[in-house]
């Protein structure tokens, strides 16, 4: 619920549909996807385009290849990421994602449009949303085609950084390119972390309560990819096979994996692993970039394969999470040192501190 006056008339304001001409439904099932448009000839459909755009939920707007490129945040998630800017007036901004520039428009409207930056590595993307900032009455806002994690050095230094993509870490440049004092709100591990930034290689700050899932961030030669559609079934082909394969069992139910609160603590003490599938109980396959998988079955056996063994870490995720009480994603933070970046529990120095992935990247700002 927005509590300040001026992101209320903004939400107001700001014509959602102006920015969503086209967007996709998922299919039945989560197979396939339907695509509505302001340019469907059944008014219909035009109207079931239009109704759509203002409903609180995430559009998917650009599908390449079958991989989920970008989309318009749901409007509550949005409204939560920027009352937790705390900005003010005279305050520049840079946002690192500019999909439909839908969220620039927002900026500009409570700030002012020469007051905002906003970047996409997709030209296209970034093109189309330049072009319906104009249309919306924002033409000031500078939209940039280029890498996100460099930021934007010739329009630094800002006294906010949004980023509007899932990272891993936050980059280093972003942090050189923000004023002392100044805020960094990001998705990590699908929770949003709000930075205090200290100077241009330090900041601190905590997650906020909402759970929050966003497309990765991209990096120039990366493509998307593409997302695999749910299975039914648990079957043989979620481990590969292979005859490194090696089979144990264990008591943590697999169906953890679909809490999403675990899921949160997981992907902070597991910055590498990912689960490709789960089945609601039924079992669920991870995979990390050592070419390690496992896949633990609803009898609680699992399949080992590679130089790790990736079931073991989410046990122990498992048992300090139930340790600890089952916290919530206020409980954490995250602490920016140079170039290192850890994850903690409660208290910066406290009992549980988990190193994530080195900076993004360390390039010149």
């Amino acid at each position: 619920m927005l509590t300040d006056p001026h992101w209320r008339r903004a939400f107001a304001e700001v014509p959602r549909h102006l920015f969503v001409p086209s967007y996709y439904r998922p299919g039945r099932s989560g197979r396939g996807h339907t695509l509505l448009t302001r340019d469907d000839p059944d008014p219909a459909g035009r109207a079931r385009w239009l109704a759509g755009t203002y409903e609180d939920v995430p559009l998917i707007t650009r599908l390449r290849a079958g991989a989920l490129v970008s989309s318009s945040s749901q409007p509550s998630l949005m409204a939560m990421m920027l009352e937790a800017l705390e900005v003010s007036e005279g305050q520049t901004v840079l946002e690192i994602g500019a999909g439909t520039g839908y969220n620039a428009a927002l900026l500009a409207h409570r700030l002012g449009a020469c007051a905002v930056t906003t970047v996409d590595l997709d030209g296209d993307i970034a093109n189309a949303a330049r072009e319906r900032l104009a249309a919306a009455g924002y033409a000031d806002v500078t939209v940039v085609t280029g890498d996100g994690t460099q930021g934007c050095p010739y329009r630094a230094p800002f006294d906010r950084i949004m980023a509007t993509c899932e990272l891993t870490s936050v980059p280093a440049p972003w942090l050189r390119q923000c004023r002392p004092g100044g805020l960094v709100i990001a998705p990590v591990a699908g929770g949003l972390v709000v930075l205090r930034v200290a100077d241009a290689a330090h900041a601190e700050g905590r997650f906020l309560r909402t759970p929050a899932y966003f497309v990765a961030l991209r990096r120039p030669g990366r493509e998307p990819e593409v997302a695999q559609e749910p299975s039914r079934e648990p079957d043989d082909a979620g481990t590969g096979g292979g005859q490194d394969e090696r089979v144990r069992r264990t008591g943590t139910p697999p169906w953890v994996l679909d809490n999403d609160d675990f899921r949160f603590v997981m992907s902070l003490m597991l910055a590498d692993t990912a689960v490709t599938r789960a089945f609601g109980g039924r079992g669920a396959t991870l995979v990390a970039a050592d070419g390690s998988r496992a896949h633990v079955g609803s009898d609680g056996s699992v399949r080992i394969h590679g130089p790790r063994d990736l079931w073991a870490g989410v046990e122990r995720a498992h048992d300090l999470w139930q340790r600890e009480g089952r916290p919530r994603r206020e409980r954490f933070g995250l602490t920016v040192d140079g170039i290192r970046q850890r994850a903690w529990l409660d208290e910066p120095d406290g009992r549980y501190v988990w190193d994530l992935a080195r900076s993004v990247t360390r390039g010149a700002a």
